[in-house]
């Protein structure tokens, strides 16, 4: 008997038999080599961990007995991020490196400047930053899946948005404050926010508006993201 240095997703973990996916099947019996009688350590990206008994190694639908469950959080996480659509491949990196933290939900948002087509739906992006999300909520370890939402127009999210907002500025406060409510952090494309989304944020109603300082020095938005959620992890 063994356990493979890896986790699996399995998204209902609950005692008794369960058949994984036939992409967490093949990556445990083709590239772990696990077999009948090894352990797989699963996580539901919803607070729950179970090491899980493999009873049928098929690499098409991998069966494993779950004698009991762990909950180790039933409260999703506070923060979430905001960012503006990217160019080239630089959502991605960001989804690569921030859903290895614990952030809720990361919103990609089409702002004045964003620099993608208007016309784009970001389909296939979006799809490959679920799974790179997938991916790290087994490399990381944590018991929350961060979901991936958008691309949706910034004034249609704000206008629908209940919470605290953080706008990443110059001028903001040096101190990450205190996580209440659920919170985002707002990180805008690369030259900022326009004028009048700045205006609109300041004005933002439903909760907190604050903003928060990430230095003297002119960021890339995909380094900005990951400089803020560092403020508070």
């Amino acid at each position: 008997m063994r356990t493979p240095d890896s986790r699996f997703y399995c998204p209902q973990i609950d005692v008794g038999e369960i058949s994984l996916d036939e992409n967490e099947s093949s990556h445990a019996v083709r590239v772990c080599r696990a077999t009948v009688g090894d352990i797989l350590q699963l996580s539901d990206g919803n607070g729950r961990f179970a090491d899980a008994t493999i009873t049928k190694a098929d690499p098409k639908a991998c069966i494993v007995r779950i004698d009991r469950f762990e909950t180790v959080s039933t409260r999703r996480p506070l923060l979430s991020l905001a960012i503006a659509c990217l160019k080239d491949d630089a959502l991605e990196e960001v989804v690569f490196h921030a859903a290895q933290t614990e952030i809720d939900t990361i919103y990609f948002l089409r702002t004045d400047f964003s620099q993608e087509p208007k016309n784009s739906d970001l389909h296939k992006l979006v799809r490959r930053a679920e799974l790179k999300s997938l991916v790290s909520l087994k490399q990381s370890r944590k018991p929350w899946l961060t979901r991936i939402e958008g691309p949706i127009e910034f004034g249609k999210w704000l206008d629908s948005y209940e919470g605290d907002l953080i706008l990443c500025d110059i001028d903001g406060q040096k101190e990450a404050p205190p996580l209440e409510r659920p919170t985002t952090l707002l990180i805008g494309p690369e030259g900022g926010f326009s004028p009048k989304e700045i205006e609109s944020i300041k004005n933002y109603s439903r909760g907190k508006s604050t903003s928060i300082n990430l230095g003297n020095t002119r960021l890339r938005a995909r380094t900005a993201a990951i400089i803020a959620l560092g403020k508070f992890f």
